[in-house]
């Protein structure tokens, strides 16, 4: 018998996530039956869509949404032995027991140099997202002005690389100075800060004069307002977000895009990357094809501790994190501040304790 710990949504959240809109909670686990595995996480992720999800998805009291990296720590299941490692999507949880229909397997060649947790960033579902979004929703082509907002989170970041590969130019933007180098870094061709600009539309202007073919949209509200003037004829949006709204208490009005629409024959479509799961595979092969080429970087922001995870999700949805935000569990280091940089793979580890 295992116990587990989890988080609950103890309440839904009014604005802004609170310490005290979280629950943490054990449970104890039934002996795994013939066909089912215990799962032990090793990484857990927080993402933006978290936070609207849980108002549309999830009731008070329901364990907190979300996908892990765990590890096989006793099987009856042989697709699934003992010591493998699997993405779950089996919310904030130390431990659980699965019949393992659900379960994805990590690439079984995955390099040992290359950190596990980026199955949960890049080799996973935010770098899923950045492909699908340029390929599949945009049809990017080669010489094309993109544009990317919230460009230094695990997605925005990954899409600009992308871009790049795909022989685009491409412009960021994001709300940190430390961002915007980091996007540079990147090979990102234009770049600034959002916050500190003193007219949006200008520097959006001033980045690409002739303006965008394709948009890759995270955050929503009124920097949409913005960019729908710019956008070229025959322009394709991908809306993969709208972070800047998540927290409202009053729902924002707006933006009025049909002018722009219709005499600029613009095409915008939302999407999940769960549309394209038969091509999931080959996807994060050459994800990991361009990782290991070095033509992909991540950066990743580890929080310590899973007594930490509603620390780091609303650090995540303030900001804080540049990349990836992962939550690293089961392990006794005592960590103060880190960075490890693997084939141009940065991880930031935050201040902490990991815990077994």
């Amino acid at each position: 018998m295992v116990v587990s710990k989890a988080w609950t949504l103890r309440q839904h959240f009014q604005g802004f996530p609170k310490a005290s809109d979280f629950h943490l909670r054990e449970e104890t686990l039934p002996q795994p039956k013939n066909g089912q595995v215990l799962l032990e996480a090793v990484f857990l992720s927080v993402d933006p869509y978290m936070r609207p999800y849980s108002q549309t998805m999830m009731k008070e009291g329901d364990v907190m949404i979300g996908s892990q990296v765990a590890k096989v720590i006793q099987s009856y299941n042989p697709s699934f032995p003992v010591g493998c490692h699997v993405v779950s999507d089996c919310g904030w949880r130390s431990h659980w027991v699965c019949d393992g229909a659900e379960l994805t397997p990590v690439l079984p060649d995955w390099p040992q140099d290359i950190p596990l947790s980026l199955a949960l960033g890049a080799i996973g579902m935010p770098g899923l997202t950045a492909l699908y979004g340029l390929e599949e929703v945009c049809e990017i082509k080669k010489g094309e002005t993109l544009l990317v907002n919230a460009a230094a989170g695990a997605v925005g970041s990954v899409v600009g690389q992308i871009a790049k590969i795909k022989g685009c130019r491409v412009v960021g933007c994001a709300g940190t100075d430390t961002k915007v180098s980091y996007l540079k870094e990147l090979g990102f061709d234009q770049v600034f800060n959002y916050k500190t600009v003193t007219s949006l539309e200008e520097s959006l202007r001033e980045a690409a004069p002739h303006g965008y073919d394709c948009y890759f949209e995270n955050v929503g509200g009124k920097f949409s307002s913005v960019v729908m003037p710019q956008m070229r004829e025959y322009g394709r949006i991908a809306v993969c977000g709208s972070i800047s709204m998540y927290n409202d208490t009053t729902p924002q009005t707006g933006p009025y895009v049909h002018t722009y629409m219709i005499f600029k024959q613009l095409r915008m479509e939302g999407f999940l990357c769960a549309r394209w799961k038969h091509k999931h595979q080959q996807s994060l092969r050459r994800l990991m094809a361009w990782m290991t080429e070095g033509k992909l970087r991540c950066n990743e922001h580890i929080t310590s501790g899973f007594n930490n995870m509603p620390a780091a999700f609303m650090g995540m949805l303030q900001g804080d994190n540049i990349g990836k935000a992962v939550v690293k569990v089961y392990c006794h280091i005592q960590v103060l501040s880190e960075f490890r940089v693997i084939r141009g793979t940065t991880c930031q580890l935050g201040v902490g304790t990991w815990k077994c």
